[in-house]
């Protein structure tokens, strides 16, 4: 725990940091010359609403260091994706090539990124703000927050479809497959899931880490 601790103290502004000018680096590059510039708009806009609440809040509620990595991970993905729009990220012709698929994947990494994100924030705050103390029901509950958002989602992308008419193509990304919608929240499923069962020690590892953090923080100097 004091190794934890010390590496919380030292390492992670400067974690922190780089996260922080590596996703702006690529906003900045993404939207040079996006393919299209309301794709690219829609695609990145999480991103612009996420960053300043982040920015705004990382000294009074700060968030473990690998759930900042997994953010800044994710924004990365929807930048890259607006910048190509996702049916032509060249990530995922190289996917569609080695897997041998009939179609550019890409945008299923953007959906598991928004089942695995939105579950570990969920039972981050649910957990480390002692709204909950039982790890099952921090996990139900943190896998339906992230079916909720990917729903939202898609309620999003329909109505674009409804307001846009073909000019939503590019942003919703369909590629012609008539369950697109279904695969998209199965695999937010699937990130969500992965989040709750194959990440969470470690993400309890930096929970009471930065607990532990921020207790030693707290106590009057001699």
């Amino acid at each position: 725990m004091a190794t934890d601790t010390v590496t919380i103290s030292g390492r992670r502004p400067r974690l922190l940091a780089v996260l922080g000018l590596l996703v702006l680096a690529a906003l900045l590059w993404s939207g040079v010359a996006p393919y299209d510039r309301g794709t690219w708009l829609m695609e990145v806009a999480p991103v612009l609403m996420a960053a300043p609440v982040l920015l705004a809040t990382w000294r009074r509620y700060p968030l473990t260091t690998l759930l900042y990595a997994l953010i800044a991970l994710h924004a990365l993905v929807l930048i890259l994706g607006g910048a190509y729009t996702y049916a032509r990220v060249p990530m995922g012709f190289w996917l569609q090539d080695a897997l041998d698929l009939g179609r550019n994947p890409y945008d299923k990494i953007g959906h598991f990124m928004q089942g695995l994100v939105p579950a570990m924030a969920a039972r981050e705050v649910l957990l480390q703000r002692g709204y909950l103390r039982h790890q099952g029901m921090a996990a139900f509950l943190a896998v339906c927050t992230a079916m909720a958002i990917s729903a939202v989602y898609e309620l999003v992308e329909w109505a674009s479809a409804l307001a846009l008419g073909q000019g939503a193509d590019e942003f919703l990304g369909t590629q012609g497959d008539p369950w697109d919608t279904q695969s998209d929240m199965f695999y937010a499923l699937i990130g969500a899931t992965v989040a709750v069962t194959l990440l969470r020690r470690w993400q309890d590892r930096q929970m009471e880490a930065l607990h532990a953090s921020q207790q030693a923080a707290q106590m009057p100097r001699r």
